[in-house]
């Protein structure tokens, strides 16, 4: 079992910046895929960024591109989200997930694990 706790959500203005940190304990591997997920009232889940097991590889929506930028530190089971010039769209409940793997995938079902969630909420 892998448990995966966010923090460094909050409320912020129009513009400005968020890190968003996800911490992993339990049976932790570097071989997990990561990813962020967002959800906002009554949307969808949707996939907002991906890395690679050994960080090498990143991916994102469209929708954030440009904005937001994944990391990760395996030597401290820890992946980041650096989210800037936030927009009120940006406002929903954020995800970290992990998978079995070396490579992400955008869709939700394929992640094994999952945070509770943290709040951002983008608003002036």
């Amino acid at each position: 079992q892998v448990q995966l706790v966010e923090s460094g959500g909050g409320l912020v203005q129009p513009g400005g910046s968020l890190r968003l940190s996800c911490a992993a304990s339990g049976r932790t591997s570097s071989n997990y895929a990561m990813g962020w997920f967002r959800q906002a009232p009554g949307k969808e889940r949707e996939f907002v960024a991906g890395i690679t097991s050994s960080g090498d590889s990143t991916r994102y929506a469209d929708s954030v591109k440009g904005r937001f930028t994944i990391s990760r530190n395996n030597a401290e089971n820890t992946v980041y989200l650096e989210m800037n010039s936030l927009k009120p769209e940006d406002t929903a409940v954020y995800f970290c997930a992990a998978r079995r793997g070396s490579y992400y995938i955008s869709r939700s079902y394929a992640y094994d694990y999952w945070g509770q969630g943290t709040q951002v909420t983008v608003s002036s």
